[in-house]
């Protein structure tokens, strides 16, 4: 095996331990994206097809702001309350990094929980409202996560086939 041939399969590892960051709120897409940048400057992955893969990439992105927002709001979340969601999921993952994978997906969520559950409760002051709000914040984190775990993957065949099959 030549050092090229090397590279391309390290690219592809990590391109696809990269999709595993995804559904924990990191930004595993964006490593995907950084190595299929790499890859276009030595040739082996088109322009045009990056350029798709960044377009889809950025729609994820958008797209998973607008499920956790639109869910979050659907079951009564503030606009408070879904920022309050927004950092107990990253707090939630950082509390969660220890325990590989498994520790910060549900961290992750229990963490968006949390956060919409606590801000909620602040501004209403009764729990039923509150866990209403927490209940839909989860829902939205979920959804979302599913989603944008699919545009990973979209990337990681589209991408690792761009870079076995030149």
């Amino acid at each position: 095996m030549t050092d090229a041939h090397a590279l391309l399969y390290l690219g592809l590892f990590v391109m696809l331990a990269a999709l595993f960051l995804v559904p924990l709120g990191l930004p595993g897409i964006w490593v995907m994206i950084g190595v299929l940048t790499v890859a276009t400057g030595y040739g082996e992955v088109s322009p045009w097809l990056l350029l798709l893969l960044v377009a889809v990439a950025t729609a994820a992105e958008a797209v998973e702001w607008v499920i956790l927002k639109r869910t979050s709001a659907r079951w009564g979340a503030s606009r408070k309350a879904f920022w309050g969601a927004v950092a107990g999921g990253l707090v939630g993952v950082l509390i969660g990094l220890p325990v590989p994978i498994v520790g910060s997906l549900v961290a992750g969520f229990i963490g968006t929980f949390a956060g919409a559950a606590i801000v909620a409760l602040a501004e209403t002051r009764r729990f039923r409202d509150a866990g209403r709000v927490a209940w839909g914040a989860l829902l939205g984190r979920v959804f979302a996560a599913g989603f944008k775990t699919a545009a990973a993957f979209a990337i990681l065949v589209l991408g690792g086939a761009a870079l076995l099959l030149r």
